[in-house]
């Protein structure tokens, strides 16, 4: 088992790779070039293998030396960022949120959700991100994000590390373009069988509730188009492609201009879950929003 690394030795070897030279690293540094050139020479011993070779008159990197030059850059400029995040003059009057949305979810439900979070009382540094579901999982899992807004809870072969709440359900609506509104409005949902629908892809939550609900009403709709982006799929609704479904928020008025409502899909709901590591289950801004929602 190789002993504990030395972090100086490291950042030695670090300082000779970006800069080219043991003459530039030691000028850099301040420190003399045999200074520099032994504590290298046991960092390879430790790790048993070259890190340089001699090319000319100067110094290359070996393959292994390519590896742990990209260890080294994710090690030392976090360094960089611990320094200046803890140089942060407000960094006790200022709450971090790292907060990650699931791509599946309309904008709107997740700035709605995080009402609470931006209510607290206390200045909010909130920063966010969207992608999908098992990469913001990973990052939650490196401690990268704070939470996860999503339209599923954690599995539960992953609840050992991570918990999930559910914080919002929405009934769920049909709209579309005018022209279609009002062609298929009528007779809903009968007049759902050979409609032209937009809907989310076979990997959504929602997608599979829609197709059990259309097969228990025996409706066989013409599936015209199928999107990851509830946002683009709105976008050609708009245009008059099909009719597509959407949450509706309790209590707020949905506004979604150039369309209009067809038909509410009876026992079809959308459901919105945070999920946290248990490590972080005493961030403030995580606890806003579970007692808004709870």
């Amino acid at each position: 088992m190789m002993d504990k690394l030395n972090y100086k030795h490291l950042h030695y070897f670090w300082t000779v790779a970006r800069t080219g030279s043991v003459t530039q690293a030691a000028e850099q540094l301040g420190i003399s070039m045999q200074t520099i050139s032994g504590q290298v020479s046991k960092l390879e011993q430790q790790l048993g293998c070259a890190l340089f070779r001699q090319q000319g008159r100067g110094l290359a990197l070996t393959e292994a030396g390519r590896v742990a030059l990209g260890y080294a850059d994710n090690i030392f400029m976090l360094g960089e960022a611990l320094g200046e995040a803890l140089a942060d003059a407000q960094l006790d009057q200022v709450i971090r949120l790292a907060a990650g949305v699931s791509d599946v979810l309309p904008k709107r439900i997740a700035s709605h959700l995080l009402q609470p979070a931006l209510q607290m009382g206390r200045k909010l540094r909130l920063s966010c991100g969207e992608g999908d579901f098992d990469e913001l999982l990973g990052e939650l899992g490196r401690h990268r994000l704070d939470l996860i807004l999503a339209d599923r809870p954690v599995a539960s072969s992953e609840q050992q590390l991570f918990q999930s709440w559910q914080l919002l359900r929405c009934p769920v609506l049909l709209y579309a373009s005018p022209g279609l509104a009002r062609q298929y409005g009528a007779g809903f949902p009968a007049s759902l069988d050979q409609a032209p629908l937009l809907l989310p892809s076979r990997d959504n939550v929602l997608r599979r509730q829609l197709e059990h609900w259309f097969e228990a009403q025996r409706l066989r709709p013409d599936v015209v188009g199928e999107f990851d982006d509830g946002a683009l799929m709105e976008t050609f609704a708009r245009q008059g492609l099909g009719l597509f479904p959407s949450p509706a928020l309790p209590d707020i008025a949905q506004n979604l201009p150039g369309l209009e409502l067809v038909g509410c899909l009876d026992g079809v709901w959308e459901h919105y879950y945070a999920v946290a590591s248990r490590r972080k289950l005493q961030h403030p801004a995580l606890q806003a929003i579970l007692q808004a929602w709870n």
